[in-house]
């Protein structure tokens, strides 16, 4: 990335202080914690009493199916049962995955600096400086998150659709992606904090200009801390060009949210988000957005299905910009 400016060289030290005030305790490890049956709070999906009547009524299903059937039906049984033993494991996986983090809810822009599992779709508008055209994107780059393994996320962002109040052509972006890894992490009443590394990026799949053209990845270093109804969530990510560097350039990327739980269902928060350019044609320059925000839940809906929604606007509070008042909305459906 070449010799570090002053710009990166502060948000170096900025997230070296969030990640300082987080003060974790002495002997820092990842840690499994135990959340007791009936625990809900958001994005705890399921009580322990849940998981256990469903396998209590699957083995008494199996058992009348032995007694009761031939052989072609005992097969049949045997099968589904193996289906809901693997759902019945997967879903137990999730449930130690959440047992095992703080409950902080996703911030509007800031990347939810906790393992969740749940889709997610976004719809923005916002008036772009340059001509002041006014831009809404279907999608917003958010999609669907899932936890294989209690210390993994996994999510794919569908390409999103941006349609232009006039100009440009409207089109499908970019495909993304992104890893999280829970390095340490303790829940509520154990710590409340997390620690993480993920990875991200995107592929070239939208057309111009509503893709980028090239591909990017994005390294980052996500930490949060928890103290009683209030929890900070911070990122730092690089925005790497795997082709285009000297067209694009390569940014840093610094968020930090605060939020503040309200009886556990009302998230009131405010986002700093920062990108800042080395290289490119954006060289030296910097964007700060100030992003109040408030998300609502999340509320069970069916069984394991819940939902959250949310809503912001980005205001920029520095001289250069891209774009300004961008409107976020925001649907959460985590399961």
């Amino acid at each position: 990335m070449g010799k570090p400016t002053r710009t990166t060289q502060l948000t170096g030290v900025l997230f070296l202080i969030s990640v300082a005030v987080f003060a974790l305790p002495p002997g820092l490890m990842a840690q499994t914690g135990d959340t007791p049956c009936g625990h809900d709070v958001a994005g705890s999906l399921q009580a322990c009493g849940d998981v256990n009547a469903a396998r209590t009524v699957s083995s008494v299903s199996e058992s009348e199916s032995r007694t009761a059937a031939p052989e072609a039906s005992n097969q049949a049984s045997t099968g589904a049962s193996n289906q809901g033993d693997w759902v019945q494991r997967w879903t137990r996986t999730v449930d130690d995955a959440r047992a095992s983090q703080p409950h902080f809810v996703a911030p509007i822009v800031t990347t939810h600096v906790v393992l969740v599992e749940q889709y997610r779709y976004d719809i923005s508008r916002q008036q772009d400086g340059v001509g002041g055209i006014v831009t809404s994107n279907y999608g917003a780059s958010r999609g669907l998150e899932i936890i294989p393994t209690t210390r993994l996320e996994i999510g794919i962002s569908p390409p999103p659709y941006l349609v232009h109040q006039s100009g440009p052509p409207d089109g499908f972006g970019d495909l993304a992606f992104q890893v999280k890894y829970r390095a340490f992490s303790a829940p509520e009443g154990k710590g409340d904090y997390f620690i993480g590394v993920f990875f991200g990026g995107s592929i070239p799949t939208g057309t111009s200009p509503n893709g980028l053209g090239h591909a990017m990845l994005f390294p980052t270093l996500a930490a949060a801390k928890g103290i009683g109804p209030l929890d900070i969530q911070s990122t730092i990510a690089a925005g790497l060009p795997a082709t285009g560097a000297d067209l694009l350039g390569r940014t840093i990327l610094f968020n930090t949210a605060a939020d503040y739980r309200i009886k556990g269902k009302v998230w009131p928060m405010v986002e700093l988000n920062s990108t800042s350019w080395s290289g490119g044609a954006l060289d030296g320059k910097k964007e700060v957005f100030l992003t109040p925000g408030l998300v609502l839940g999340a509320f069970p809906l069916a069984e394991r299905l819940h939902l959250g929604l949310g809503a912001g606007v980005q205001i920029a509070v520095t001289q250069f910009h891209r774009y300004n008042h961008r409107w976020i909305a925001s649907i959460r459906l985590p399961f």
